[in-house]
């Protein structure tokens, strides 16, 4: 049986992690205001975020799975961008009740959901570019 360890999940917007009276807290303030985009951005950014969510998405929502897929991840990175997804409410970590030994194991919150269209979107347009598409600008912009 699973249950959430966490009874309440709460989105930190990314200006709460700093101190309020850094410049980084201030411009983070101003972007997020500006548009809703900047902080989505800082909530996936990080080097792993992308294919965490991904890799839970598609089943992989243990630990041990995850570190399978990413075999260059050391734990310790792992750990907090899992931290780190959950302070945002992307994902929530739930307790395996009835194993031996008790085991913990990962799930997308509907934000989480909603984000993985998002993300697979991101991919092809990487694709698209890498593949070698021409870049031009449009004049008048």
């Amino acid at each position: 049986m699973l249950r959430p360890i966490a009874n309440k999940i709460v989105g930190i917007h990314p200006s709460t992690m700093r101190k309020k009276q850094s410049t980084n807290y201030a411009n983070e303030r101003f972007l997020s205001q500006v548009c809703e985009r900047n902080s989505a951005i800082s909530m996936i950014s990080g080097r792993w975020k992308a294919q965490i969510v991904y890799y839970i998405y598609e089943g992989n929502n243990r630990f041990h799975l995850l570190q399978k897929k990413l075999p260059n991840i050391s734990e310790t990175v792992l750990a907090r961008q899992l931290k780190e997804l959950e302070k945002h409410a992307i994902l929530v970590k739930m307790e395996i009740r009835n194993s031996t030994p008790a085991g913990i194991r990962y799930a997308l919150t509907n934000k989480g959901t909603d984000l993985v269209p998002i993300l697979e979107s991101l991919c092809e347009w990487g694709k698209l570019y890498a593949e070698g598409k021409e870049i031009y600008a449009y004049p008048g912009q």
